[in-house]
């Protein structure tokens, strides 16, 4: 089984932006064009300057080289992969299918990281999952507020 140590942070980042980015900017009429570009340049804005960050702050707390190094790449790596996934969604299904794979695509992976998460520490898989599940509801629901806001009072 894969460590989730090595792919929460990043992973769990990317699915619920990605999703929270679909649901946001389809609801505000945008086009594929513009959900796309959103990802990619969140897929790889944000993820720079969190790995960065990610970085500095392991440094800071004088992290061995190797092992800050080793984080920073698999967060960049997994962020990166998660957010051309979302792409994929987007770019090859209709407009009206899009938004409901995607948010099901991270629903599962939010749920996947979740359960895996839950499996290390010994908690409940179940109660996890729920509650990080929620978690991304409430992103994903306000992200579609802001671009139904933005479609009827954004001119």
């Amino acid at each position: 089984m894969l460590n989730p140590r090595k792919f929460t942070f990043g992973g769990t980042s990317a699915i619920v932006t990605s999703m929270g980015l679909v649901i946001g900017l389809g609801a505000a009429r945008a086009s594929t064009a513009t959900i796309v570009s959103g990802l990619l340049i969140v897929g790889l804005a944000d993820n720079m300057t969190d790995s960065l960050s990610i970085h500095m702050y392991q440094e800071a707390e004088r992290l061995d080289q190797r092992a800050a190094f080793k984080a920073t790449t698999s967060n960049f790596v997994t962020r990166i992969l998660t957010a051309l996934s979302f792409v994929v969604v987007v770019l090859l299904l209709p407009r009206a299918y899009g938004g409901i794979v995607a948010l099901s695509w991270g629903c599962l992976l939010l749920a996947l990281i979740s359960f895996a998460v839950a499996q290390a520490r010994g908690a409940s898989p179940l109660r996890e999952t729920a509650k990080h599940l929620t978690v991304g509801a409430l992103v994903i629901a306000a992200s579609r507020l802001i671009g139904g806001w933005i479609a009827a009072y954004v001119h």
